[in-house]
C-alpha cells in the first residue's frame, strides 16, 4: 500500500530526472479523482485554520465571497492551471478562463472532475454553489444561460482567493 501524498506535496513533485524531455518540461495535471485518495472535507476546524490564512478559511470553509475587483486572478492572463488553495487539486485551465467583468475570474468549464455542484438558495435566490470535489472548499458560484460567446455558455465565477495558480514551463 502506498504511503499517502498530502496534496500540497503533489504540487512540489518534479518529474524524475529518468522521464523523457516532453514529460519534464510539461506540466503535470492529475485527474482530480488522483486527489480523492484521501477525504480532506474530514478535517477538523482547527486543521483547516492551520493550513489556511484567515481570508482563505472565511472563503473556503465558510463560504464567503471576496469584494469584487480585489482578487489576484481576476485580470491574470498568464497561461497555466489554477488549483485549490485548500488541497491543491487542479481545478481549471487558463484555457478556460474569460474576462466577464464581473470583478471576480470566471472561466467556462473545469477540469473533469474537480468541480462539484450544489444548489444554494441563500440571500432569497437560488444559485449553484461550486466546490472542490476533493476538499469541499467553496470557490463560488456557476452561471448559466449569460450569453457570453464560450463553448458551454456557462461563468464559474471563483474567488481567487479559492484559488493558486501555476503556470506552464
Amino acid at each position: 500500500m502506498p504511503l499517502p501524498v498530502r496534496p500540497r506535496l503533489l504540487a512540489a513533485i518534479k518529474p524524475s530526472s529518468f522521464a523523457p524531455a516532453a514529460a519534464r518540461n510539461t506540466p503535470r495535471i492529475l485527474p482530480a479523482s488522483a486527489h480523492q485518495h484521501r477525504n480532506m472535507s474530514n478535517k477538523s476546524e482547527g486543521e483547516w485554520r492551520a493550513v489556511l490564512s484567515p481570508e482563505q478559511f472565511r472563503v473556503l470553509r465558510q463560504k464567503g465571497t471576496e469584494p469584487a475587483g480585489t482578487g489576484t486572478y481576476n485580470k491574470h492572463k498568464e497561461e497555466g492551471v489554477y488549483s485549490c488553495a485548500g488541497c491543491g487539486t487542479p481545478l481549471y485551465k487558463s484555457t478556460t478562463k474569460f474576462d466577464s467583468g464581473c470583478g471576480w475570474p470566471a472561466f467556462f468549464d473545469a477540469i473533469p472532475g474537480a468541480v462539484k455542484r450544489h444548489d444554494d438558495s441563500s440571500y432569497g435566490m437560488t444559485r449553484t454553489e461550486i466546490t472542490c470535489a476533493a476538499c469541499g472548499g467553496h470557490l463560488g458560484h456557476v452561471f448559466k444561460g449569460e450569453g457570453f460567446p464560450t463553448p458551454t455558455d456557462e461563468r464559474h465565477c471563483v474567488n481567487s482567493i479559492s484559488l493558486n495558480f501555476a503556470k506552464d514551463k
